[in-house]
């Protein structure tokens, strides 16, 4: 068994290591498979301690709050890495109207603790439904065609980020190091974020708490806010919006076991009750090809699907 194996390899862990654990609950769809192997690391030194006595040969795949994520119905092999609240949650207020947060804080969270502390420019985080870490990894933003305010990216207010290579070493990453790009970033995809720096400005608290509310009231008035889903299923390609392309090809009528898309944002995939990963992701697919077919521009999937897929079953 791979956990007992690991945990053999490294008795000074003081993080959890759990073996065959359910993932789906963790997830905002809430579908997927189990962990081979889960891990909660105590912290980023606990962590740097895993990953430096982890073989090379076992995949790792890192998730947050799983809020743009898909876990297929096979679960995941090898390693799965969650963090807590209590290693990676923290948010700190720092002089120079800096904020400095953990992998796994709530991207809303930072919003909050921002217009208390009087801190402009964070806003848009108040209406990103994840985490720091996903936040860093996906550059992740607010658009608006209607109120500029509410706009942002995380590349616009990033200072630093403290991360653990897939070797164990502990780095720092500067803006350059970054690299990001619309909806992504250059950092390897084995290098895991454990805390970062953004740079706000002197604003009036109650003026944040204004402009977070207006962008409460954007997500509910456009967005799906009530139902299962993962944020916005593609990107949007170069002068195009997915959600437009979606609605006038034709993939609102799709539907594929217990998910569509949502009639009130046509780029919003919706995981009804009992539905499954290859229910969500079969649509997705489906929904590229339809678009694929009727314009000639594929679009490309923002959430992230992890894992593989489950066996067929065998007629005895």
């Amino acid at each position: 068994m791979l956990a007992a194996r690991l945990a053999g390899l490294m008795p000074g862990l003081r993080g959890r290591l759990l073996a065959h654990e359910p993932l789906a609950a963790f997830t905002w769809l809430r579908v997927g498979g189990p962990a081979e192997v889960l891990f909660t690391p105590a912290d980023t030194e606990d962590l740097a301690t895993f990953l430096n006595h982890l073989p090379t040969e076992i995949p790792v795949t890192v998730i947050g709050l799983a809020s743009n994520m898909i876990i297929r119905d096979g679960g995941i092999p090898g390693v799965v890495i969650r963090f807590s609240p209590r290693g990676f949650g923290q948010i700190k207020v720092e002089e120079g109207n800096r904020i400095r947060a953990g992998a796994f804080a709530a991207d809303r969270k930072v919003a909050i603790e921002a217009a208390e502390a009087g801190i402009g420019g964070l806003e848009f985080l108040f209406g990103i439904p994840g985490s720091i870490g996903g936040a860093l990894r996906m550059n992740a933003g607010t658009r608006s065609s209607t109120n500029p305010e509410i706009e942002g990216e995380t590349r616009e207010r990033f200072v630093e980020a403290k991360a653990v290579t897939r070797a164990g070493e502990i780095i720092r990453l500067s803006p350059e190091d970054m690299a990001f790009i619309y909806r992504g970033c250059g950092v390897p995809t084995d290098t895991i974020f454990t805390e970062a720096v953004f740079q706000g400005f002197p604003r009036e608290p109650g003026e944040v708490r204004a402009i977070n509310a207006r962008v409460q009231a954007h997500r509910e008035r456009d967005q799906e806010t009530k139902a299962r889903t993962a944020g916005s299923t593609f990107k949007n390609p170069p002068g195009h919006s997915a959600w437009r392309l979606i609605r006038d090809s034709g993939g609102l009528d799709l539907r594929i076991g217990q998910a569509e898309m949502s009639k009130k944002h046509a780029n919003f995939l919706i995981a009804h009750e009992g539905a499954t990963a290859a229910d969500i992701e079969g649509l997705g697919e489906a929904i590229i090809a339809l678009v694929r077919d009727r314009t000639g521009i594929t679009l490309e999937w923002e959430v992230k699907r992890v894992g593989v897929f489950a066996e067929p079953a065998r007629n005895v």
